[in-house]
């Protein structure tokens, strides 16, 4: 059973987690490429069109504003609470996460590092201060009164809306600067903050397996620590369902939902006492 032998590959091992979209579909959030990927409507938004166009900024908060009602209430999942459960017996290495749902945290999760940043947080770009996302929402709910409108919700958090759904929300800018006000995640065409990204190399190399959860691999962003993983000779294991880009690099891959799969792997390890042994060199 492919399950045992996952169980044997990272027993005594530092273990670098990569998540993807696919651990969070349990929690109702789509992911992109995955079995819920497949009724996505919409291209998201780009970083280019988001700064040039207060149009496409209206049409992303509104979206954005109808979407957080799904991602801010989702809760953790078997997946996310089994990887929550392998870190504090001493397995993990650490987290890098290219989700922007912060359900890692909401499990339990301490060493996380979100290469895309976070929904719940939101930007100026201006002076640069992060606020939480909870208090835009509230500023948008005051900014619009009576306005409502429902869509498809799409993995990055917005909702799919027609133009006649926008017309007429008010975005509100910073309430210290008046600057323009951006979700803290890495748009596409916007590049991952370098820093961060060495840092996910730096977890990625000090691990002895890298275990990639839910992710398709289909772009650089993911791929790029498989194939450092590959090159420095660590074992690689894919738990997603359906094939990845990352497959020819896998010592093993499993097609296989990952909320079921992860909790039997963490009932493996707890119960016969592997986890145990390699909580006795936990990362520092």
């Amino acid at each position: 059973m492919k399950v045992a032998e996952l169980a044997e590959l990272v027993a005594p091992r530092r273990v670098a987690v990569l998540s993807g979209a696919g651990l969070s579909t349990e929690s109702g959030i789509p992911d992109y490429r995955g079995p819920t990927g497949r009724a996505r409507r919409a291209e998201p938004m780009t970083y280019q069109r988001f700064v040039g166009s207060a149009e496409a900024r209206q049409r992303y908060w509104a979206r954005s504003h109808v979407g957080w009602r799904q991602i801010g209430a989702a809760r953790p999942n078997a997946g996310h609470r089994a990887v929550a459960e392998l870190e504090r017996h001493g397995l993990l290495a650490g987290i890098v996460t290219q989700n922007v749902d912060g359900l890692h945290q909401a499990a339990g999760a301490q060493r996380v590092i979100e290469l895309h940043g976070g929904l719940d947080r939101v930007a100026c770009l201006s002076c640069r201060e992060r606020t939480p996302r909870a208090e835009l929402e509230r500023r948008l709910r005051a900014a619009n009164p009576g306005w409502e409108a429902s869509g498809l919700i799409n993995p990055d958090g917005d909702a799919v809306l027609t133009d006649e759904q926008v017309a007429g929300f008010r975005v509100v800018d910073c309430a210290g600067c008046g600057g323009v006000l951006k979700p803290d995640v890495v748009f596409f065409g916007e590049n991952v903050p370098r820093p961060r990204v060495d840092e996910c190399f730096a977890v990625v190399g000090g691990a002895r397996v890298l275990l990639v959860l839910g992710s398709s691999l289909a772009i650089r962003s993911g791929l790029r620590f498989v194939t450092k993983a590959a090159e420095l000779g660590i074992p690689i294991a894919i738990v997603n369902q359906g094939p990845t880009g990352g497959d020819a690099e896998a010592t093993l891959t499993l097609d296989a939902p990952l909320g079921p799969t992860l909790t039997d792997l963490a009932a493996q390890l707890v119960s016969d006492g592997r986890a145990a042994v390699a909580g006795a060199a936990p990362a520092s």
